[in-house]
């Protein structure tokens, strides 16, 4: 009968996955979908200094906040990426994500190659960045028409935005072609479970090896 095995417990440091893509590539769908099936994985909630929308909550959807306050995160560095966006700002605190990381859970950013420069700036080594990409222009057109949200003039902006955007993927440590959104899913998944396992996001794992060398 085999006995109990002595030695200290693996942990796991969490990780930040980055998701971005041009509007209409299906990042939010995504996104969504990973948050539904990760229960391990949870979104990073920004600071706002725009109005509340009906239908908000603060603290889930945004944490809002007002300019000075604002001021005061940049001044004291503790915000890890932040812009000002049609007169508005938005960040990332510095504090909760660490928090989260610190106790093995992974933080998901839905932002921009601009924001996830920024990260890999400050956090490079608990940083995974995937760049999602439309299965061709037409489809990502097809997709913006579709949504029915915006004016032509609108969707040729975004179209013209999403060339330039799109010029950032080689910054990114993988690409997903969104063809299938259960199949997009499947693959960012993958790419979280093996991002998980690398060596140095095991926690314990020196003393657990000298642990077995000493048995």
């Amino acid at each position: 009968m085999m006995g109990a095995v002595a030695g200290p417990l693996l942990g796991r440091r969490g990780l930040t996955l980055v998701l971005s893509s041009p509007s209409g590539a299906g990042k939010s769908s995504i996104a969504k979908g990973l948050l539904a099936a990760e229960a391990e994985l949870e979104l990073s909630v920004s600071v706002t200094t725009r109005p509340m929308r009906p239908g908000e909550i603060d603290g889930k959807d945004y944490h809002f906040i007002d300019g000075g306050k604002f001021a005061d995160l940049v001044a004291a560095d503790a915000l890890l990426e932040h812009a000002t966006v049609f007169g508005n700002s938005y960040g990332t605190p510095h504090a909760p994500v660490e928090a989260a990381l610190a106790a093995g859970r992974d933080v998901l950013f839905d932002i921009d190659w601009q924001g996830t420069q920024q990260l890999a700036a400050k956090m490079r080594h608990d940083l995974v960045t995937v760049f999602i990409l439309p299965p061709s222009g037409a489809e990502l057109k097809r997709r913006l028409i579709q949504r029915a949200a915006d004016s032509p003039e609108v969707i040729a902006g975004r179209m013209a935005k999403a060339a330039a955007e799109m010029s950032h993927f080689a910054e990114y440590d993988y690409v997903v072609v969104n063809q299938d959104l259960d199949a997009s899913i499947a693959k960012v998944r993958a790419i979280l479970t093996s991002e998980r396992q690398r060596r140095e996001r095991i926690t314990g794992l020196i003393e657990f090896v000298r642990g077995l060398q000493g048995e």
